[in-house]
């Protein structure tokens, strides 16, 4: 099976990376060069453009931005989609907007899987984040042996579409829980707490969280750069926000989230690193959250093994 992978971001790259380092007929594409050079290094093949890859390779991968470069490059591929043709868009991306775009895909004869990531660009680094996939059973079987290389657990969620929907809420809790964790660890440092015995309460706590045990060590020590940045926080809690919208559920801590983002932006810039939203209460506080001891990036330390595909632990 040839591949392609378009978007060699911060997750983008990792994923491709992994691909790569199994030993997969891999071609790579982005518009900065510099990052189709670092993956050519790892054995990958440098593609053309996106639409020579989807005329060249059995399955394209995209990870980009946003849906706007999604469609954009979908633009491209359509073209040379026809029978027998996988287009895997692995972004995180408008669930309404995936299921315009896979029905555009299955027109044209190719088949179309909504494949979101969760779980942090250090795990994408090691084959070990997990993935969901929305699309039909035969798609997801086409398909898993690819997801398998990138990720170690696999969740078939449905029809396409539902992926994305899932993807947008997991990044909308991961938001809640860093910005809730900044005023915890603030709130202890105001009462005089060792902000090391504060982490290791929360970690052995019911207040442990994911978000908890990897970036607030980020925080902590004071590094802060988890390779997400703000514009892509907003971005994805703003989707959550719709998704909310159309059904009429009427939100409180959502519309509040998303303007202690935008205040993040404002102070700190589009692109600053999401860990440095703590940095809107050490200046309001005059304290420094941060404490010895701390990594300054994350690393993940589990061995990298061939995923599988995980199950509902309630039947329907």
């Amino acid at each position: 099976m040839q591949v392609g992978f378009v978007g060699l971001g911060a997750v983008g790259a990792k994923l491709a990376g992994t691909l790569a380092r199994n030993g997969v007929d891999l071609t790579v594409f982005d518009l900065d060069p510099a990052r189709m050079a670092l993956l050519t290094s790892q054995g990958a093949k440098p593609g053309e453009s996106a639409a020579r890859m989807m005329r060249e390779c059995d399955v394209v991968i995209t990870s980009l931005p946003s849906p706007a470069a999604s469609q954009a490059v979908l633009d491209q591929l359509l073209p040379e989609i026809h029978e027998g043709k996988i287009w895997i868009e692995m972004s995180t991306t408008d669930p309404e907007a995936i299921r315009a775009q896979a029905k555009a895909v299955q027109d044209r004869g190719g088949r179309a899987a909504d494949c979101p990531v969760s779980g942090g660009c250090h795990r994408a680094a090691t084959g070990n984040i997990s993935i969901f996939a929305g699309c039909d059973r035969p798609t997801f079987e086409a398909v898993l042996p690819l997801l398998t290389y990138m990720g170690r657990r696999v969740l078939h969620t449905g029809d396409v579409g539902s992926a994305s929907v899932l993807k947008v809420m997991t990044n909308y809790l991961a938001t809640v829980h860093l910005v809730s964790l900044c005023e915890a660890m603030t709130t202890m440092a105001a009462q005089g707490m060792d902000l090391a015995t504060t982490y290791e309460a929360i970690k052995a706590s019911s207040g442990n969280s994911f978000v908890h045990e990897t970036e607030s060590q980020l925080i902590l020590s004071g590094n802060r750069d988890v390779d997400f940045t703000l514009d892509l926080v907003l971005k994805d809690i703003g989707l959550f926000q719709a998704l909310a919208d159309a059904k009429q559920v009427p939100l409180e801590l959502s519309p509040k989230l998303i303007e202690i983002v935008k205040d993040g932006q404002a102070r700190y810039g589009d692109r600053a690193q999401s860990d440095r939203l703590i940095e809107r209460l050490e200046e309001a506080t005059g304290l420094s959250i941060t404490a010895p001891g701390f990594p300054t990036e994350l690393i993940d330390d589990e061995p990298e093994e061939r995923g599988s595909e995980v199950f509902r632990t309630v039947s329907p």
